[in-house]
């Protein structure tokens, strides 16, 4: 993986404003409908999960949207991510509005805050930095399990798909939402699928899950106030045999 591409403040306040933004915040006036379906990402993918439970997993978390959405369903959620700053960042919300800086072009800037949402109970939350390729051995067994836009940046993804038979309880509920997009400075090509990554997962996963469906959900990270990455992320929800 790039050395500190997500420890930077630039990625930092762009990942704020995806996760926290609210749509005036990110779009502009004229912005087509499909942009708007794009938004809230970190809180559509964990919607899929189909039942209250006691402990749940969000990898590769950023900034701490997704795991603090898990936990209205879930009484310990722990969120885990790479990145020291991102972690750092979600840890802070915890404890009330975070100031960041949304860019509109050049040296024009917003100051803008983040805050948790309306109905968030944070005690049962808590984040740490780890690697998902080599998570620590104690982390135990969860109910769900979320992975979303993570698998693609894994230089050695397979080590992860190894694992999550582990960590995934029998009866729980796995999540795994990738836009597919594999490139060599993130996973080396010896790495990445040799065919469709649908086909690939069930491969790596069809003797410890059951693949309950697949979908589609688009996302939209605001650059500046005239570029947006616009993205479709390949989402597939797996029960633990």
């Amino acid at each position: 993986m790039p050395d500190n591409v997500y420890e930077s403040d630039k990625l930092v306040s762009e990942y704020l404003l995806f996760h926290y933004g609210s749509a005036e915040e990110i779009l502009p006036p004229t912005a087509p409908s499909d942009m708007r379906e794009a938004l809230d990402f970190a809180i559509r993918t964990q919607r899929h999960f189909s039942f209250p439970v006691d402990r749940s997993l969000d990898l590769g978390c950023a900034v701490g949207r997704s795991t603090y959405e898990m936990s209205r369903g879930s009484r310990s959620t722990i969120g885990i991510d790479f990145s020291h700053a991102f972690v750092n960042t979600a840890e802070l919300l915890r404890h009330g509005p975070v100031p960041y800086t949304r860019l509109d072009e050049a040296h024009l800037s917003t100051s803008l805050e983040a805050r948790l949402p309306d109905g968030i109970d944070p005690s049962g939350v808590r984040f740490e930095q780890g690697d998902a390729m080599n998570l620590r051995a104690d982390l135990g067994q969860f109910d769900r399990v979320h992975a979303a836009n993570l698998l693609c940046r894994l230089p050695e993804p397979e080590r992860l798909l190894k694992r999550l038979p582990e960590l995934v309880a029998p009866g729980g509920e796995l999540i795994i939402a990738t836009p597919c997009t594999w490139l060599g400075e993130f996973t080396p090509p010896e790495n990445w699928p040799e065919g469709a990554t649908i086909d690939w997962l069930k491969h790596h996963l069809d003797s410890s899950f059951e693949l309950s469906f697949t979908i589609d959900e688009p996302f939209l990270i605001r650059e500046t106030a005239r570029k947006f990455q616009w993205t479709s992320s390949q989402l597939s929800k797996w029960k633990r045999r």
